[in-house]
């Protein structure tokens, strides 16, 4: 059986691959600091899509990308 999509995991995935600090990414995405970190660390488990996509756009991945298993080669 599938295991649920866990955003607090796909985040940290993504910006270990990446490199980037949790401002870093915040910033390149257009979202605040703390509101970032609160989903990194499973303080918040909900997010919009249009802020999924911002996230994306900072990796510069597609949001399909962001809900696949396989962590998507990050364009820096």
């Amino acid at each position: 059986m599938k295991k649920p999509f866990d955003l607090s995991a796909r985040l940290k995935a993504l910006r270990a691959a990446s490199g980037l600090t949790q401002e870093q990414v915040a910033e390149r995405a257009g979202i605040g600091y703390k509101f970032y970190q609160k989903l990194e660390y499973g303080n918040s488990t909900t997010v919009r899509i249009v802020t999924a996509e911002k996230i994306c756009n900072a990796y510069g991945i597609e949001l399909w990308e962001f809900f696949c298993d396989a962590i998507p080669r990050i364009k820096k």
